[in-house]
């Protein structure tokens, strides 16, 4: 039977729209070492223009959007890049760049690697320059997050994190209150008034004394400060899965989610590893995993400084993790490590600082990317200790999971 192809009258790939490209390589872009080698992780490693050439190839044969006579010239090529396909993928990556999405650095560096371009067989070894997100690519990858990750608690000056408390606004929602020294002046002015004219006339006229105000209640918003912190740690691409990627997403999530809707909201980021350390955003996207273990307790340490500098009376952890706490810091700077993990001296310093935490009314809030019995136990003990709340997700659903709220004691099943 004759085989009728209509593409000669379809678009042609340099007509994909540069937001629908994105979102096809999104995951390509936060790659965190798990394609590369899981068994040698590069902490250090700098995706190359190549890699964005062989990203965008793997999404255009995913999506078959490559015409076939296309695809079978670039698999017999010598060198895919020289090929058709090759052209369209350099003028593709040309127009992210144009769009502001990523930008491009010189490496000094001709030594060339052979990578894979998709599970046809593509491969090249070529353009080595460096390549970094920008701004507005953070943005766009931080497609979305859950609102309710951040429970409503606490009191502080301005917010839309809404609580139980009332206060005195402007978005009227209950009956009108005595003025107090400190109230917005959001005055109810008929019960002013009739307080006022409840006392009689004076001189034939009505007067206003201080005890007559009343004034508006609303809804009491507030603002919180907000650490993420991210494990970094080898296991998290280590046991043939790839969990820092998802991990990445979820965090960029949340932050594009407070700083597009909560605005007043801090945010910070944590990586956490041996060690920990503060990284701000625009890095965040292409962080790595490295050979490490997981010190917990020194990103709780981190965490707790970070938020003490900031002047906000609502303060939450956000975690981010495998839940395997392996390593500790001990006063002298001496990194102890069991690769085991659960080891009871490293326990026990991680719950010495959920309990710090606990005791600064810092709520932390786990996202466990795991499903081992006693990982899901050390979760769950560390959200009910500081009245938090734990995600139970994995990294192929991490749209859908099981919310575990301890400051209401139910549970939610989220879609």
């Amino acid at each position: 039977m004759t085989t009728i192809r209509y593409s000669k009258f379809e678009a042609s790939l340099n007509d994909i729209d540069t937001d629908e490209l994105m979102e096809m390589i999104q995951r390509r872009l936060l790659e965190s070492g798990f394609h590369r080698n899981p068994w040698d992780p590069d902490p250090n490693y700098q995706q190359t223009m190549q890699d964005l050439y062989n990203a965008i190839a793997e999404a255009l044969i995913r999506n078959e959007l490559v015409p076939q006579e296309v695809l079978e010239q670039a698999t017999k090529a010598e060198d895919w890049m020289e090929s058709t396909l090759g052209d369209d993928v350099r003028n593709l990556a040309k127009r992210l760049i144009q769009a502001g999405y990523l930008m491009s650095t010189s490496s000094g560096n001709a030594s060339s690697v052979t990578n894979q371009a998709g599970s046809r067989g593509l491969q090249s070894s070529h353009d080595q320059t460096k390549i970094s997100l920008t701004s507005k690519a953070i943005d766009f990858l931080g497609y979305r997050m859950y609102r309710n990750v951040l429970g409503g608690a606490g009191r502080s000056t301005v917010g839309v994190h809404e609580t139980k408390r009332q206060a005195t606004g402007i978005e009227t929602i209950a009956e009108s209150k005595p003025y107090e020294f400190g109230d917005a002046m959001n005055i109810n002015i008929s019960e002013t008034l009739k307080k006022s004219a409840a006392r009689g006339l004076k001189d034939s006229k009505l007067t206003l004394d201080y005890g007559d105000l009343e004034v508006n209640q609303a809804t009491f918003n507030t603002s919180a400060a907000t650490v993420v912190m991210l494990d970094c740690s080898h296991s998290m691409i280590l046991y043939g899965e790839d969990r820092f990627t998802p991990a990445k997403q979820v965090a960029l999530g949340l932050a594009h989610i407070i700083r597009t809707q909560f605005p007043g909201d801090e945010i910070s980021f944590v990586l956490f590893h041996n060690s920990a350390e503060e990284i701000p955003l625009i890095n965040l996207a292409q962080a790595q995993v490295g050979p490490y273990h997981t010190n917990t307790a020194a990103g709780l340490q981190l965490s707790q400084r970070i938020l003490k500098r900031q002047d906000k009376e609502m303060k939450q952890i956000v975690m981010i993790t495998d839940g395997k706490p392996s390593a500790m810091t001990f006063p002298n700077g001496q990194i102890y490590k069991n690769s085991y993990g659960l080891d009871p001296l490293v326990m026990g310093s991680t719950f010495r600082e959920v309990g710090n935490c606990r005791r600064q009314g810092i709520q932390i809030n786990t996202f466990m990317l795991a499903r081992d019995q006693e990982l899901i136990a050390f979760v769950q003990r560390v959200s009910d200790m500081t009245k938090g709340k734990a995600y139970f997700t994995s990294p192929h659903t991490v749209g859908r999971y099981v919310l575990q709220d301890f400051q209401a004691r139910r549970t939610e099943l989220v879609n």
